[in-house]
C-alpha cells in the first residue's frame, strides 16, 4: 500500500476478497414509503354542510327582522358636492356634518372636493346646510346638488336584483352546457351547473347577511347597501363560479380516466388535487383586498371589504360545499 494514500491499509483491504470467495451481500438500505395526502372532504360533508349554516342562519335572521341600512342609491337621499377654500381635512368635515345631526356622511374626492350625501332634504334644509357649512369649515362653494327620489332607488334595486337572478341563471345554463358530456348527459350536466349555483347562492347569501348585520343591526356605515355592494355581489358570483368550474372540470377529467374508483373517490381526489391552487389563487387577492381595505379612503371600504368576505366565502364553497353537494345530488339521484 501506497504511504501516501490519503486512505488507511484497514479501509483499503476491506473491499479485497480472496479469489474464489463469495463476496459479501450488502443488505439495502429501507425506503421510506411516500407519505400521501388524504383529504377526506367529501367524508366529512355535514360538518362543512354545517358550519356553513351556522354562519349564514344569523344574517338570514337579520335580513328578516332587520332588513338592511340602505345608502343613497337605493333609499334616495340628498348629494352635495362641495369645495373648500381653506382646505379642512376629511375628519375635521366629517365632524362639521355630523354637528348637523342629520346622519350624512362625507366622501373625499381628493383635492379640496367632498361628497356629502344626506338623506332626503327639503330646499330650505339644503340652504340651511350651505350656511352651517360655511360657518364651520370657511368658504364654501357648492359644484353640485343631486337629488335621488324614492322612484329611482326603487328601479335601482329592482334592476339590481335582476341582474343577479339573470348571472345566476345564465351560469346553471352554461354549466349545464359544459358538463352534458359527463356519464348521464344533460341530467349530469344539471346536477354539476345546480352544485355551483347553490355555491354562489351560499356565498351571496353570506356576504348579505353579513352587511345586514353591520349596517342595521351594528348601525356601521361600512355596511350600507348601495351600488358598490352591488357590483361586489356580481364580482363575487363570477369568482366563485370559477373556482367551482376549476374543480368540476377536474372532477369530469377524472370520471374519463378513473373508471375504477366510485364517483365520491373521483370527487375527493380531484378536491385534493386543485385546493392548494385555488387557494393560494384566492390568498394572493386577499392580500390585495386587504391592503385596500387597510389604507384605501372610506369611498372603497365597503367594495373592498364586501370583495373580502366575498373572495373568501367563494373559495370555501367551491371545495367544501359545491363538491360534496354533487356527491349528495348523485346519491339522491342516481346516474347510470
Amino acid at each position: 500500500m501506497s504511504e501516501r494514500s490519503d486512505v488507511d491499509a484497514a479501509e483499503q483491504s476491506a473491499d479485497i476478497v480472496a479469489d474464489g470467495a463469495p463476496e459479501a451481500k450488502v443488505a439495502p438500505a429501507p425506503v421510506a414509503e411516500p407519505k400521501t395526502r388524504r383529504l377526506n372532504i367529501t367524508g366529512r360533508r355535514n360538518l362543512f354542510f354545517a358550519l356553513s349554516l351556522i354562519i349564514i342562519v344569523p344574517g338570514i335572521v337579520s335580513m328578516a327582522t332587520k332588513h338592511f341600512a340602505l345608502g343613497i342609491d337605493f333609499a334616495g337621499g340628498t348629494e352635495l358636492t362641495v369645495a373648500f377654500a381653506d382646505h379642512p381635512a376629511l375628519a375635521q368635515v366629517q365632524r362639521a356634518v355630523d354637528a348637523e345631526g342629520v346622519n350624512g356622511s362625507v366622501i373625499s374626492t381628493g383635492g379640496d372636493g367632498y361628497i356629502i350625501r344626506y338623506p332626503p332634504l327639503t330646499a330650505s334644509q339644503v340652504t340651511g346646510i350651505e350656511a352651517d357649512l360655511k360657518n364651520r369649515l370657511g368658504p364654501t362653494n357648492v359644484q353640485q346638488i343631486l337629488v335621488v327620489g324614492g322612484t329611482i332607488a326603487g328601479e335601482t334595486i329592482a334592476l339590481s336584483a335582476l341582474a343577479v337572478v339573470v348571472a345566476s341563471v345564465a351560469i346553471l345554463m352554461l354549466l349545464a352546457i359544459r358538463f352534458r358530456n359527463v356519464p348521464g348527459g344533460w341530467r349530469a350536466g344539471f346536477q354539476f351547473g345546480g352544485s355551483a349555483l347553490a355555491a354562489l347562492l351560499h356565498d351571496v347569501f353570506i356576504l348579505a347577511g353579513i352587511f345586514s348585520i353591520l349596517g342595521a343591526v351594528l348601525h356601521l356605515r361600512i355596511g350600507e347597501i348601495d351600488a358598490f355592494f352591488v357590483t361586489a355581489v356580481l364580482t363575487v358570483v363570477g369568482f366563485s363560479v370559477h373556482d367551482t368550474i376549476v374543480v368540476f372540470d377536474r372532477i369530469r377529467e377524472n370520471l374519463r380516466v378513473s373508471q375504477r374508483l366510485s364517483f365520491e373517490q373521483v370527487v375527493n381526489l380531484s378536491i385534493m388535487q386543485t385546493a392548494a391552487r385555488s387557494i393560494i389563487t384566492s390568498f394572493t387577492v386577499v392580500l390585495v383586498l386587504a391592503a385596500i381595505f387597510i389604507s384605501g379612503g372610506e369611498t372603497i371600504k365597503g367594495l373592498a371589504l364586501a370583495l373580502l368576505i366575498g373572495i373568501i366565502s367563494g373559495t370555501y364553497s367551491s371545495i367544501f360545499n359545491a363538491a360534496p353537494l354533487l356527491v349528495v345530488w348523485r346519491r339522491v339521484q342516481p346516474i347510470r
